[in-house]
């Protein structure tokens, strides 16, 4: 059997896959088992922030896999304490701490606990514990029962009834929908800054700004959602300061690319005083929450390996002047099949006109668009129907992105010479 007729009879049909078998990766290229090279701007879908491979990564991995890869929580992993300490004053530059986790899923699932901590440890008027927490319509939080009820997304939800209460959705860049559903139930705010899977949509500055005010208002905790867009992806080390940098949130979670490949996720909770003696750090406290691999002496080896060359060589900063470039090209061109471009940073979104691109049965003209663009060696990823999704390593070079861009250009010259 080859790979396709082994997965399919082995492992559950769970996702749409692509036919490519990838066996090579480095740098921005992965290479298939028939030699074919792709130019990558997939990447695993935001997680090899640094490119495949990076000698920084492998080394390290190879180094601490010879010699410690794993002892439990209940002793003191200095790896584990050399990453928070890095990830704190390097990259949030706010007082908190960290729990690390294996997945986006499970670290949005921490900030949720810490949301219900939190009402019960400040209550309604009533006594009675708050519990709620808002997000917003496109959302995508993760597949767990939690960041899945949290998810505003109703194809994420069917056939998994009946869902985990306390949740309530709004329209994105709402305020004044937001403010109506704030009730005396309500705990907390999260909110991606950039909504990678539901369209790549960005936040408003202003509706950025209005969130925190509400949450000061009513005593909210205000959540970010860096899972897919934090650690340089969009242009800052954080994605919410590319927005508003003077926003100091009370949570934050990240995964994919802070590992540049090797699993791992994180979530940041804020040492602010939540009354006069309180941080609201402290909630989480023993016994409150675990994981039996979260921030393994490996997994936290492979972070810190990241996380070092994406700050010492300045890759938010690169992400921003990348971005510049990719919408100045993107502005000279014919603008029939691909009609807007959206996003921040690496983390960019191709609007597509549907009308443009010959409908085939079962798939969407994202899927479309990305198979026709993988044919000719790019990979994309669709975010939604109608919006094709490029995430290229942060360290990407401008003539990688030429190439990228030529490809899409030729791909829809190809749709619009069918019109």
């Amino acid at each position: 059997m080859n790979t396709a007729e082994t997965l399919s009879q082995y492992v559950l049909p769970t996702y749409g896959r692509f036919p490519l078998v990838p066996v090579k990766g480095q740098g921005a290229y992965l290479w298939d088992d028939a030699g074919n090279r792709y130019l990558d701007f997939c990447t695993g879908i935001a997680v090899c922030s640094i490119g495949h491979c990076h000698p920084a990564l492998t080394g390290a991995i190879q180094a601490q896999a010879a010699t410690l890869i794993h002892v439990s929580n209940l002793y003191q992993i200095p790896q584990q304490a050399e990453l928070a300490r890095t990830i704190v004053e390097d990259h949030v530059q706010l007082p908190g701490k960290v729990f690390f986790s294996n997945s986006g899923a499970e670290a949005n699932d921490g900030l949720i606990k810490t949301a219900r901590r939190f009402g019960h440890r400040l209550p309604q008027a009533s006594g009675e514990a708050r519990y709620e927490v808002i997000t917003f319509g496109q959302s995508f939080h993760g597949r767990t029962l939690g960041s899945m009820a949290a998810t505003a997304q109703k194809k994420v939800h069917e056939g998994f009834d009946p869902l985990l209460t306390g949740f309530r959705y709004c329209p994105f860049n709402d305020l004044d929908a937001l403010e109506s559903a704030i009730s005396p139930i309500t705990a907390a705010i999260l909110m991606e800054p950039v909504q990678g899977e539901g369209g790549v949509n960005c936040i408003t500055p202003e509706f950025m700004r209005g969130v925190a005010a509400l949450a000061k208002k009513h005593d909210l905790l205000l959540f970010f959602d860096e899972v897919q867009a934090g650690f340089g992806r969009c242009g800052e080390t954080m994605a919410w300061r590319a927005f508003c940098p003077e926003i100091e949130p009370d949570g934050i979670s990240w995964a994919k690319g802070m590992g540049g490949g090797f699993p791992i996720g994180a979530f940041w909770v804020s040492d602010r005083l939540i009354d006069a003696a309180t941080p609201l750090s402290s909630l989480m406290n023993a016994g409150s929450h675990g994981s039996t691999y979260g921030g393994s002496p490996l997994a936290c080896a492979a972070s810190l390996a990241v996380l070092g060359v994406i700050h010492r060589e300045g890759l938010a900063a690169h992400a921003a002047a990348m971005e510049r470039y990719i919408r100045d090209a993107f502005s000279r061109w014919d603008h029939h099949v691909l009609t807007a471009l959206r996003g921040k940073g690496l983390l960019l979104g191709f609007s597509i006109n549907a009308a443009a691109i010959p409908a085939v049965e079962g798939k969407t003209v994202a899927q479309t668009l990305a198979a026709k663009l993988m044919a000719r060696g790019l990979l994309t990823v669709p975010a939604g129907p109608e919006t094709l999704r490029i995430l290229p390593p942060l360290n990407v070079r401008k003539d990688e992105i030429d190439d990228a861009l030529a490809i899409i250009r030729l791909t829809t010259r190809d749709f619009t010479n069918e019109l």
